[in-house]
């Protein structure tokens, strides 16, 4: 069943569109990644499509098109990162059409993203991420005792490894090499990567499988009963645990796992860890999207420098 109104898949940038998304579905991107996707897609067809008329060829969008209707977005209060991602969007597809031969150029290269500012969602420091984590002191015996190795565990490994949620709910078994103590990790778009885990990960990952009594064939590193059977642990249960831990021990009800992420980039940072070691870590595709946590070290440290000098 086609996931676009049968009105606009009929047209030929509907039928652009359906293309487009079919080929990040052959080159594994992921659920997230397409659905961002297809939804600034089918807003820009609407936007394009006035009722009882079809969108324009692709090959006869130009720039001004694409203005208009980024403008249009701004102007319905949409905020300057979304109009980015919009405008991200646009260029990937344009790419995708011009490589299959469908449009003769790319408008949307032609046009400039808002400047955002360079802001990261709010890191715990390592003071409040150690003592979150030393917080969570497993039993030893029962169910309640396996689920508290599980979250020990799952807290070590996104702030020792900092590791994508969705790198984490992935491993398996067979990813854990547990005599050199590394993962190997499949990051977005199914990219692998060799990641090491420290002596607390350790201690933890072994204090965890004692106690993990899934059958066999459940090769999923994280795992939990639901409805009688052993599942794969989601990316929305992980992120409850974290927020459930981060309320009673750190009296933060907004952290979350990409907070763990960033507080493993920005205190590596911070305690002199080159940053191309710091991009391979966290798998990043381009240094840029490792420097942003340069201006965010930078701004602590003015902060302090303010606070400290007398000459400030």
């Amino acid at each position: 069943m086609p996931s676009w109104p049968p009105e606009l898949s009929a047209t030929a940038l509907g039928a652009a569109a359906e293309r487009f998304l079919a080929s990040l579905r052959r080159a594994h991107a992921s659920a997230h990644t397409i659905k961002a996707y297809e939804a600034d897609l089918r807003q820009f067809a609407v936007y394009l499509a006035p009722p009882g008329a079809a969108p324009p060829e692709p090959a006869a969008i130009d720039n001004l098109t694409l203005r208009e209707f980024l403008g249009d977005r701004m102007a319905d209060g949409a905020s300057r990162r979304t109009v980015s991602r919009k405008l991200s969007t646009l260029r990937v597809f344009f790419d995708f059409l011009v490589r299959e031969g469908s449009a003769p150029k790319n408008p949307a290269r032609l046009l400039d993203s808002p400047k955002l500012p360079k802001t990261l969602p709010a890191a715990p420091t390592a003071e409040e991420a150690n003592r979150m984590i030393d917080a969570v002191r497993p039993g030893e015996d029962g169910e309640d005792g396996a689920s508290l190795r599980r979250d020990r565990l799952v807290l070590e490994l996104l702030y020792g490894c900092g590791l994508r949620v969705s790198e984490l709910v992935g491993l398996d078994l067979d990813d854990i090499d547990r005599a050199e103590r590394w993962l190997r990790v499949r990051g977005k778009r199914r990219k692998e990567r060799d990641t090491p885990y420290g002596a607390r990960a350790a201690e933890a990952l072994e204090r965890y499988l004692e106690v993990r009594d899934a059958p066999p064939a459940q090769r999923a590193l994280f795992v939990h009963r639901w409805n009688g059977a052993w599942k794969r642990l989601t990316v929305r249960s992980v992120g409850r645990i974290v927020k459930r831990y981060g309320v009673a021990f750190a009296g933060d009800p907004d952290l979350h796992p990409h907070s763990l992420r960033h507080a493993f980039a920005t205190h590596l940072l911070g305690a002199g860890a080159d940053l191309r070691a710091i991009q391979e870590l966290l798998g990043h595709a381009n240094l840029s999207t490792t420097q942003k946590y340069t201006q965010v070290s930078l701004e602590k440290l003015m902060e302090t420098y303010d606070k400290a000098h007398p000459k400030a």
